[in-house]
């Protein structure tokens, strides 16, 4: 099929599988698999021009699709009982690779790991427990699986031990069990501002386990990963007919939503901020998404980071976030150096005006740890680089130039003052012109590497109206 990648209305490029998934060149193929496989070949409807589908609705239908793809594509032995939560095996597989890109890139260092094998926490694992067959098949990582209910620590322990060449590196853990060694915590869960439906008093109610007080002490992970509750109610639940993917009330509901949820994990992630390189989760609602990157900026993160994820109609997202401070304490890449760059948004929503992405445009380079000045008056941000930032840049980072002789000679042109400046233009109601001009020569690496990162970081969180 040709045309190249699909675009969105306001032709930006839209999201697709993950180059790597194993069904990003083609879907599974029903037909064959239901001639490999008798027991899913009941579920395989064959329209008259020859199409094979799936009854997505019908939840024995997909539990067993996500049976034959585990053994068929990945070597995994895999079951779990009538009611539990039923995983797409392609979505799954895209956060796994995600965290892979997470991991292998240069953007911060990686902790101190006395086996050098990945380690991955997952939070809420499942009966299923999709996330630590994925990644124990595919790349070899170990993990350990927490959760909360009989059922779900039973048949994750049972999926795991069904594999033998994969059992070593999975270890299941009983949240509750884990946080009753440490002090319980009542707490009086005050009402999440941005969200809608506030409650209308306090409710005092014990803290739900999520990684304090299941994480040990001396334990430390590369990563930890989440498909959260999503729900506030099991009605809400239930409100999508186009799909049956089962799921108990404990893991799809939970006060508040996910958005509840994952602030848990990020007031969590303050207290153990050293022993985990990335924190990460997926969510369900980009409104949320938004909110969630705000709230991980606020309890201090060095780098935030977001992803969306596709898989056929359905759209979630990935965060992630860590405490460990970026190589060099400037953002690396490899973008071209220039001198001048800009971007438009185009198609944006009132609430997003050129005040509002200006204070945005000063959030980004406070989280990244960098000295700015706005001025309101000619809506402009002046980002100083400090002199150790400044020095890492030319002597380590995207402004090296290429020998100590160079570099240190660079160095010595180094003119103090503003390295470059922002300035954000309203084109027309709706249109903004974002534009950044550097000011210290020296730092054109730097200045592209970053300017690059807040396009992404604007576009994310001031989207056009048409998506």
């Amino acid at each position: 099929m040709g045309g190249g990648r699909k675009r969105r209305r306001d032709g930006s490029e839209a999201p697709s599988i993950h180059p790597r998934n194993r069904y990003a060149a083609a879907a599974p193929d029903f037909a064959a698999l239901a001639e490999l496989y008798p027991s899913f070949r009941p579920f395989v409807s064959v329209s008259e021009r020859g199409r094979a589908s799936v009854d997505f609705t019908d939840f024995s239908a997909t539990r067993e699709l996500t049976r034959v793809l585990l053994l068929h594509d990945h070597g995994v032995n895999w079951w779990i009982p009538d009611g539990q939560l039923c995983p797409t095996v392609p979505n799954r597989s895209n956060y796994i690779h995600w965290i892979e890109d997470l991991l292998s890139s240069n953007l911060i260092p990686p902790i101190s790991s006395s086996s050098g094998r990945v380690r991955g926490f997952d939070i809420g694992t499942g009966a299923n427990c999709i996330y630590p067959l994925l990644g124990a098949s595919l790349l070899g990582w170990s993990f350990v699986g927490s959760d909360v209910t009989d059922v779900a620590l039973e048949w994750a322990k049972k999926n795991a031990e069904n594999n033998p060449h994969l059992t070593e590196l999975i270890e299941i853990r009983n949240a509750n069990a884990a946080s009753l060694s440490s002090e319980s915590e009542a707490i009086v869960r005050e009402p999440i501002r941005e969200n809608v439906l506030e409650p209308t008093e306090d409710v005092a109610m014990p803290k739900p386990p999520v990684l304090v007080g299941v994480v040990k002490e001396s334990e430390s992970f590369d990563f930890c990963m989440c498909n959260p509750p999503f729900f506030e109610s099991i009605e809400e639940a239930g409100l999508n007919p186009k799909t049956s993917c089962g799921g108990t009330a404990e893991e799809m509901v939970c006060p508040g939503g996910e958005l509840a949820f994952v602030t848990h994990i990020i007031e969590d992630s303050v207290s153990l901020k050293n022993s985990f390189r990335w924190f990460t989760s997926m969510v369900g609602r980009k409104a949320n998404l938004k909110l969630l990157v705000s709230k991980a900026r606020k309890v201090g993160a060095s780098v935030v980071k977001t992803t969306e994820f596709v898989q056929g109609q359905t759209a979630r997202w990935g965060l992630a976030w860590s405490f460990i401070a970026p190589r060099n304490k400037v953002l690396r890449s490899s973008t071209p150096a220039k001198n001048h760059h800009s971007f438009m948004l185009q198609g944006l929503r009132r609430e997003h005006g050129a005040f509002q992405v200006l204070k945005s445009t000063e959030a980004f380079f406070l989280a990244s740890k960098l000295s700015c000045k706005i001025d309101t008056l000619s809506f402009s941000v002046d980002v100083t680089l400090s002199d150790e930032q400044t020095e890492a840049a030319i002597l380590h980072g995207d402004d090296y130039a290429g020998s100590l002789e160079e570099s240190s000679a660079k160095l010595q042109s180094v003119v103090k003052g503003v390295s470059f400046r922002i300035t954000v233009f309203e084109q027309i109601p709706g249109t903004l012109l974002i534009k950044g001009s550097l000011l210290n020569t020296a730092l054109s690496g730097t200045f592209s590497s970053l300017f690059s990162q807040l396009e992404d970081t604007l576009r994310m969180e001031c989207p056009s109206k048409a998506r």
